[in-house]
């Protein structure tokens, strides 16, 4: 990233000069990079966002509100990031369509039957997390995503919490849309994607209007209005300058991630996962939550008997240990579970057993406390 702002620094698609022929090299690499990444059939079916949130919302506006009506249906899991809530609670208020919600056990596992039941002839989209962010339970989103297929229905898959853990293949997984954040990749904040199949991007409007989104723009002098005509996907989602330099920072991660093996990352994480689970089950006072089954990737949630969530996380943080503490952005799931907030560990690949036992060690100290 340094070196794109000292050497190649300028805005892409737009001029002639050097700087700006390099910069849109580089910017489109990374599009092919992310496209090989997660196994996307051709390199238009990426569209840089700033997250797995506005990722979400474009889906929501741009797809939903024109293909979403009254006596339409979608299906949403109750383990979802509010941000895979919000904008379809927001949408359906507008158009009218009805919100069905996947129910997910009191050990924080979708209930499948509850979701099959829940697909029916008016289902159009289903909208479910591959990993949890809350307890770190991966689904079957293969097996899924046919059951929604076989209702004639399109699934939008939230990877946040996959594709920086395990190897995604968008093809192999069948998803329609899919969505994920750079930050949580070890690459810059405030870049992310949207993958989407080509026949649907083909068909959708833009979220946003500006430059770089359009092909023409013709003035009517008789009607006194301009006639647009949109540019082609991925261009049509991009409106105005993008964050190049963190394109060029999530292609970076991306070689590094692929250098290291998605499958060696979520083998190590596991580990420490269970291992972590073992130390923390042996402490009187933690309470865990949610599955402790293997099927999940390196995120523990727990609560300390007479403490809030908060106050764990802040304890822990004088001793130099960083968690997270609240809903996680997930307030649904915690009425499952019956909780006011809680306590999360998450690892990742550059997290070591020292530092799980050093962990485990602020754990017993504050619980004698």
């Amino acid at each position: 990233m340094v070196d794109f702002y000292e050497n190649h620094n300028a805005n892409v698609h737009r001029g002639v000069h050097t700087l700006s022929l390099e910069a849109t090299e580089l910017y489109e690499q990374g599009r092919e990079r992310v496209a090989n990444f997660v196994n996307a059939k051709e390199s238009s079916e990426i569209i840089f966002v700033r997250g797995t949130t506005e990722a979400i919302n474009l889906v929501a506006y741009s797809w939903g509100l024109n293909n979403l009506k009254k006596n339409d249906e979608i299906l949403v899991s109750l383990m979802e990031h509010h941000s895979n809530i919000v904008p379809w609670e927001i949408t359906a208020k507008i158009r009218g369509f009805k919100i069905n919600y996947a129910n997910v056990t009191s050990d924080g596992i979708l209930d499948v039957k509850d979701f099959e039941n829940k697909i029916n002839s008016k289902t159009k989209l289903v909208c479910l997390s591959h990993v949890s962010n809350v307890t770190g339970m991966v689904n079957e989103i293969k097996k899924l995503s046919k059951i929604v297929h076989d209702h004639g229905a399109i699934m939008l898959v939230d990877g946040a919490q996959s594709v920086p853990h395990m190897k995604v293949d968008v093809q192999d997984l069948n998803a329609d849309f899919l969505v994920f954040s750079g930050h949580k990749m070890l690459g810059p904040t405030g870049i992310g994607v949207l993958y989407g199949k080509k026949e649907l991007l083909q068909n959708m409007s833009p979220f946003q209007g500006g430059g770089e989104m359009i092909k023409d723009v013709v003035f009517d002098p008789a009607n006194q209005r301009c006639n647009i005509s949109w540019n082609m996907p991925p261009w049509k989602f991009e409106a105005g300058t993008p964050n190049i330099c963190g394109v060029v920072g999530l292609t970076a991660a991306i070689k590094y991630l692929e250098q290291v093996g998605m499958d060696n990352i979520l083998a190590h994480e596991q580990a420490l996962t269970k291992y972590a689970l073992n130390g923390m089950k042996n402490l009187g006072k933690i309470m865990l939550y949610g599955p402790m089954n293997s099927n999940k990737c390196g995120i523990i949630t727990f609560g300390l008997a007479e403490l809030s969530s908060h106050d764990i996380a802040l304890l822990c943080d004088s001793y130099g240990v960083a968690i997270r503490s609240g809903y996680h952005c997930a307030q649904p799931l915690h009425q499952i579970f019956q909780l006011q907030s809680s306590a999360r560990a998450s690892f990742y690949l550059y997290n070591t057993i020292e530092e799980i036992n050093r962990f485990i060690e602020v754990l017993k100290e504050i619980q004698t406390l």
